[in-house]
């Protein structure tokens, strides 16, 4: 499985700009992978910067590269 680091380089690399680890978090969530909770958050069921609508695919790419979906 990749690492969050390996995740925005891919992205930053393929597409230009950087993702927050926050969005990824999320995007693994909605994929099915669960990922480990943040020591810093606050809520289990709300996420205050959960991945915008626009970024999704291009995540999901990203997973798909590594190979974790």
């Amino acid at each position: 499985m990749a690492t969050y680091k390996q995740i925005q380089e891919y992205i930053k690399q393929k597409h230009g700009y950087s993702v927050k680890t926050c969005w990824i978090a999320h995007m693994k969530e909605v994929c099915g992978l669960n990922p480990k909770r943040s020591q810093n958050r606050h809520s289990p069921n709300a996420r205050v910067h959960p991945c915008p609508p626009g970024k999704q695919n291009e995540l999901r790419q990203a997973f798909e590269h590594f190979k974790m979906i």
